[in-house]
């Protein structure tokens, strides 16, 4: 054998001796009458005695006496019988008297002829275990003891009710006060932390101001400016906060909504940068709706702003009108009155919001934003206005895929705006007995489409991601239409329509999603021409649009 292969050897056998040694479970080699041959250094540590006078005692001798007693009259007999035992819960008795619990295994080695050679015992420490059921022991009896005085509440019901509703109501009062300090707590730090802010700099702006005056001196006029720049901040701070409460005076008019995006197109270019791709897409025929114009302008502005921070490397942003109808099932699910509203949805390309983020966006002073870089009240602000204006915003996120706000404002009739009756058509074309494969990973819209669907006279597969919908398809190959949302994650719509299609050719499409069609067709999501239906959409839209696809 060479030189090297004699290192590699020694080196192999010093770290399979360390593996023995400082293995995180206590390893002892036993013969037949339990007399220990061999420990390792972890059993030895943990019974704090030297390895070698653990040699040559029995094992079982290392046992409390309950242990030792169970294990000659149990375990040891067992181990004969059938060769081996696991996890059998003992108790040994540490080097300094303590008690040390264990798990231990055990194994008989026999020769040729079946004698027993030695037994191998694998040791864990169970002390966090027997801690673990302990505890648990103690939650069942205080589960126990509840059970029982629940069940002396029950008997003695009649006459303590009153005092228990009384006593829920405190509870619940009490409950909604901590709320409220709360809420109010978050508003007023975050408000006297910027207000200190400006006020630092008009009070240091005065004060430097008199001394030089005082002076004769008359180069202020940085002075008076930075005085002037915080206290319009501070002025804006305040417009900010009437519209979250709802209660800044707003001015409303009459307004095409195209125009204003026309007209704001260049600023919005010159604040967004040369990294941000601006596009507009405004739509023929746009219903006039009544807002505050200013309010309106500001709202676009903020969520512009917001777009170009989720694209610090560039990227595209979407403007889009739209005229919009909300029918009674959405305007029950988010609190607006149904209705026909003009819709301004603004899209990036950004990272996107994770769900956890989607559910505070619109809380006052919340910001992904390091500090300094913005005080949270720009979606507030917006939600306020929308709010105050009789109208409705939504927002749709997906991590890696960006974000469209869509603001939905009540359409203005006037004497050029007769009413269009928004009534259910006479007759919804249905299902012919075709299948549908439902796919949207968002599990509350997927039952109600899969609901709709089914009052359409539809057979109904469903999936939630791309992969289940592939699957459902090779077990069902009789689907007539695959109806898909176009952004999930993993694979997107049409990834999964253009392997749905290889396996089916012919399978009609239909997609969906909360994103405008032109800015996910203008973001390369989608090609131009497919079959798309927006969310939300009514039941009347759905049917329409599937037989469209199908006939």
């Amino acid at each position: 054998m060479s030189d090297n292969s004699q290192e590699h050897l020694t080196l192999d056998t010093s770290e399979l001796l360390d593996l023995f040694d400082n293995a995180p479970c206590g390893y002892v080699s036993a013969l037949p009458d339990g007399r220990i041959s061999r420990v390792n250094q972890t059993f030895a540590d943990w019974m704090a005695v030297p390895r070698e006078e653990l040699s040559h005692r029995r094992f079982q001798d290392l046992l409390n006496i309950a242990g030792r007693i169970y294990y000659e009259t149990h375990f040891a007999p067992l181990l004969r019988m059938q060769g081996f035992f696991q996890e059998v819960a003992l108790d040994l008795v540490k080097g300094d008297g303590r008690s040390f619990p264990v798990l231990v295994n055990a194994v008989e080695r026999r020769d040729d002829a079946g004698g027993v050679r030695f037994i191998r015992i694998t040791v864990f420490n169970a002390t966090d275990r027997r801690k673990y059921e302990a505890e648990l022991l103690q939650a069942r009896r205080t589960a126990e003891q509840a059970s029982l005085e629940l069940q002396e509440l029950n008997r003695t019901l009649a006459t303590r009710v009153a005092e228990a509703v009384e006593e829920r109501m405190a509870a619940e009062s009490a409950l909604r006060q901590a709320q409220k300090m709360e809420a109010v707590g978050q508003l007023t730090g975050g408000i006297a932390h910027d207000f200190n802010n400006m006020l630092a700099v008009v009070l240091s702006g005065l004060n430097l101001l008199e001394k030089r005056l005082s002076r004769g001196e008359t180069d202020v006029q940085s002075y008076v400016d930075a005085a002037r720049d915080a206290a319009n901040r501070a002025s804006k701070l305040t417009q900010r906060l009437l519209a979250f409460s709802r209660q800044q005076p707003l001015s409303p008019q009459p307004l095409n909504a195209n125009r204003m995006v026309s007209e704001m197109s260049e600023i919005l270019r010159r604040t967004l940068g040369e990294t941000i791709q601006l596009e507009t897409v405004l739509a023929g025929g746009l219903w006039r709706t009544k807002a505050d114009a200013n309010q309106l302008e500001n709202a676009i502005i903020n969520l512009a702003v917001n777009a170009r921070d989720a694209m610090p490397d560039g990227g595209r942003l979407t403007i889009e009108t739209a005229n919009c109808h909300l029918d009674d099932t959405y305007a029950a699910q988010h609190a607006v009155s149904p209705g026909q509203y003009v819709m301004v949805a603004v899209t990036d390309t950004g990272a996107g919001m994770s769900s956890d983020i989607l559910a505070k966006a619109f809380e006052p002073f919340f910001t992904t934003k390091g500090v300094g870089k913005g005080t949270g009240l720009g979606l507030s602000q917006v939600f306020g206005f929308v709010k105050q204006s009789d109208g409705h915003i939504k927002i749709y996120s997906e991590l890696g895929h960006g974000t469209t706000v869509k603001i939905y404002l009540p359409r203005l009739y006037g004497e050029a705006d007769v009413p269009e009756r928004a009534t259910r058509r006479d007759a919804i074309v249905s299902s012919r007995g075709e299948t549908v494969l439902l796919v949207e990973d968002d599990l509350r819209v997927l039952d109600l489409t899969r609901q709709t669907l089914l009052e359409l006279g539809y057979s109904v597969l469903t999936a939630s991601n791309g992969a289940d919908a592939l699957e459902v398809l090779r077990n069902h190959p009789r689907v007539h239409l695959l109806f898909t949302d176009v952004v999930m994650p993993d694979m997107n719509g049409r990834q999964l329509a253009k392997k749905a299609q290889e396996a089916q050719p012919g399978l009609k499409i239909l997609y969906t999603t909360g994103y405008t069609r032109n800015a996910i067709v203008h973001n390369g999501i989608l090609d131009a021409d497919v079959a798309f239906l927006p969310k939300p959409s009514t039941m009347e839209e759905m049917a329409a649009k599937i037989r469209e696809v199908l006939d």
